[in-house]
């Protein structure tokens, strides 16, 4: 009886463990292939359990001691102390600010993508002059100036052909690239989408699975066996129908923020994304049927 018990009790453990085992598969696939080493891993893993217990589990009315987060995290006490003194320390920060290009960049595809005047009748972003403006559709110069006139907006053109986010055809007018904003090319952008949009995910996942506060929204489809023109053909279904509901959501929230600037309650942001992946995935045996999985009813 015993034995059944403890058994029954250590499952919900072994499933989280096999899922963070499972998902760490790709991350140490990228590692590797940047050749990041365990050491270094080790030490920032350190440092993010330090930061999390320090930031979200407080004892309330008393001081968080080394001892306390070295009990709740398993990192040694003489780890905890210098990696909380390391933290204090403005020299040894890592920023999580965006790059410029992502931070201006987002902002005019926001608006190129949102705006009434700069798209077609069905949402598409329509092609810009580079400086011509004219009475139905702004030039390019001007979307990016009603953003920030601190950037030129050649540099912005410039960025964005190197990055593979627009083109230029041979009357000279700009297309937006309809992956945008996904650099073709640019390591530090790509990376920064990485740590955003794989965090947020992750968040809200998390946020379901701890039952904190009401669920929200993460559901995916996911079928297996299927031939490679079978992928080919809801790739291509995703990638249009996903759009769509990127360029609906961005438009309404285009809006909104107009709206809420400067409202003293306006601290909270969103992130909605897509994801599409296809491989000869190793963990099939272990799928529990297709369909459509309601993360956030928590099914």
């Amino acid at each position: 009886m015993t034995e059944t018990s403890s058994t029954s009790s250590d499952a919900p453990l072994k499933s989280i463990l096999s899922a963070v085992k499972r998902l760490l598969r790709p991350l140490v696939r990228m590692l590797i292939a940047k050749s990041i080493g365990l050491p270094t891993v080790t030490e920032i893993l350190k440092e993010v359990y330090v930061d999390v217990a320090t930031e979200e589990f407080p004892l309330a009315g008393k001081r968080q001691t080394d001892s306390r987060i070295s009990l709740l995290t398993g990192v040694h006490r003489k780890d905890v102390k210098r990696l909380r003194e390391k933290a204090e320390s403005p020299d040894d920060k890592i920023s999580i600010t965006a790059p410029r290009s992502v931070g201006l960049g987002a902002q005019v595809v926001a608006r190129w993508v949102g705006l009434t005047e700069t798209t077609s009748e069905t949402g598409q972003p329509l092609p810009l002059h580079r400086t011509n403006d004219n009475i139905d559709c702004p030039s390019f110069n001007a979307l990016v100036e009603s953003v920030s006139k601190d950037v030129r907006p050649r540099a912005v053109l410039d960025e964005w052909l190197r990055l593979g986010v627009a083109r230029l055809d041979e009357d000279g007018l700009v297309h937006l690239n309809q992956a945008a904003f996904v650099p073709e090319k640019g390591t530090e952008e790509k990376a920064f989408y990485l740590g955003r949009n794989v965090h947020d995910h992750m968040a809200a996942a998390t946020h379901n699975l701890l039952g904190e506060g009401s669920p929200t929204l993460e559901r995916s489809v996911h079928y297996s066996n299927l031939t490679p023109e079978s992928v080919e053909l809801l790739n291509f279904a995703a990638m249009q129908e996903g759009m769509r509901a990127l360029l609906t959501v961005n438009r309404m929230a285009l809006s909104l923020a107009a709206q809420d600037k400067n409202k003293d309650e306006a601290s909270r942001r969103i992130n909605f994304g897509l994801y599409f992946h296809q491989d000869l995935s190793i963990f099939n045996t272990l799928t529990h049927g297709d369909g459509v999985t309601s993360e956030d009813a928590g099914e």
